[in-house]
């Protein structure tokens, strides 16, 4: 099966060029570097232990970035990670610099694996999430590499994918060492696909072990001054929005501004980068009054809406603001982190795509922290609900934070894994 598996993937590798070059009209940077995704990347000096870490993109970086701190912390280790998004890379070289040794992933060939391996001579490899591919993973298991599967998270969708393809599957993962899995549900779809018993643990998800420093509090406060200037104007950041869903967030928010006699400022963050440009034509054709962040352009008590385009600032974001909306989830992509605005104890909204961070979605629903809205209507009815009743408010920020709060711990856990190995 993982014969068939190459062969069309060879076979598929003029489609992937063609893809890159299609995804480079609307970000030149998938036009860089392709070298470093078959394989080709510089031969790795260090006589330090390397640890090559696996991030898809941002949000499996920043979810594995507590533990990246504290494997930096080790002198005799050295860091390799992957991306494959170039969001994901500019994230990494933003927050980390020269500390990792950092490329993109190779595609999962057998050649581009095996160049990648004799170059970077890995002693230990840490998947995040869900990235498992069968081709990598066996060239680890002949070259004796240890695979560890962390924060692992298996939604039902997804199983019902691996489940086709049972005779790659089953293989892949009885070659895994260890699998940290955030929740029993996942402990059990992994089990059901072929994962040996023995090998999965629960640790939890890391994604809940974030920390808010003094500095980035700090930042925070001073930013919402800038946004709000000293009125009791309240902010409304809505996160991560995917194509499709920037129309039904503003057609709430257009449905509010009846509603409430002060509308809140709204900080609308697209996902990618490439839509930047879109969603702002898209907010001025609305006659919103719109700025951008990335131009620095000055916020007043005229304004209705920032486009947030800028990168590694959303952190940032929901600490200026008093309530937020997480997409992914007005399409079926399943949702977003939800920790984030959680961890800064801010009422959560969102819609009810979350296969992706069910876990998580359900937590902070049980709790009275979450709402799931799928109409415009909804959100709008959600929205002037929060800003007519502050206590509203703080309740249910209090709920995320508690909830971010009691489920701490897995961060631990999953050092404890690792260390078994290094």
């Amino acid at each position: 099966m993982r014969f068939v598996y190459s062969l069309i993937l060879y076979l598929a590798t003029p489609l992937v060029l063609v893809r890159l070059l299609w995804r480079a009209l609307r970000a030149p940077d998938y036009a860089d570097r392709w070298g470093e995704r078959f394989g080709w990347v510089p031969t790795l000096e260090t006589r330090s232990t390397v640890i090559w870490l696996h991030t898809v993109s941002v949000g499996e970086f920043l979810g594995a970035l507590p533990l990246v701190r504290s494997l930096l912390q080790d002198p005799d280790v050295q860091l390799v990670i992957t991306t494959t998004t170039p969001t994901g890379s500019e994230r990494v070289r933003a927050a980390l610099g020269d500390r990792v040794w950092h490329v993109y992933a190779p595609y999962d060939l057998p050649d581009c694996v095996a160049r990648f391996l004799r170059r970077t001579q890995p002693s230990l490899l840490l998947i995040m999430e869900t990235e498992l591919w069968p081709n990598t993973i066996a060239a680890c298991a002949k070259r004796e590499i240890p695979v560890l599967l962390i924060n692992g998270r298996l939604s039902a969708k997804s199983a019902r994918g691996y489940q086709r393809f049972s005779g790659l599957t089953r293989p892949m993962l009885q070659r895994l060492s260890v699998a940290g899995v955030q929740g029993q549900a996942d402990a059990e779809r992994f089990q059901a696909l072929g994962l040996p018993p023995e090998a999965c643990e629960l640790t939890g998800n890391i994604k809940f072990d974030l920390t808010l420093d003094e500095g980035m509090r700090t930042r925070a406060a001073a930013l919402r001054e800038q946004w709000v200037q000293g009125s009791e104007r309240l902010v409304w950041v809505v996160a991560s929005t995917h194509q499709g869903e920037d129309e039904p967030i503003l057609d709430a928010y257009q449905q509010l501004i009846q509603k409430v006699e002060t509308p809140p400022l709204l900080v609308l963050v697209p996902r990618h980068p490439e839509r930047f440009d879109t969603v702002a034509a898209l907010c001025r054709r609305r006659n919103l009054v719109t700025v951008r962040r990335s131009r620095q352009e000055p916020v007043d008590a005229q304004t209705q809406v920032v486009v947030g385009d800028t990168m590694g600032e959303l952190l940032l974001f929901f600490g200026a603001s008093d309530m937020a909306f997480v997409g992914g989830s007005l399409v079926p992509n399943g949702g977003h982190n939800l920790v984030e605005p959680a961890a800064w104890g801010l009422p959560l909204l969102s819609g009810s795509s979350q296969f992706n961070f069910a876990e998580m979605s359900r937590l902070l629903v049980d709790a009275g922290a979450l709402v799931l809205t799928d109409t415009p209507a909804q959100l709008a009815e959600q929205l002037a609900q929060l800003i007519q009743d502050p206590e509203l408010r703080r309740r249910r920020g209090q709920a995320a934070l508690t909830v971010t709060e009691n489920n701490r711990g897995a961060l631990e856990k999953t050092r404890a894994l690792v260390k078994r190995y290094v």
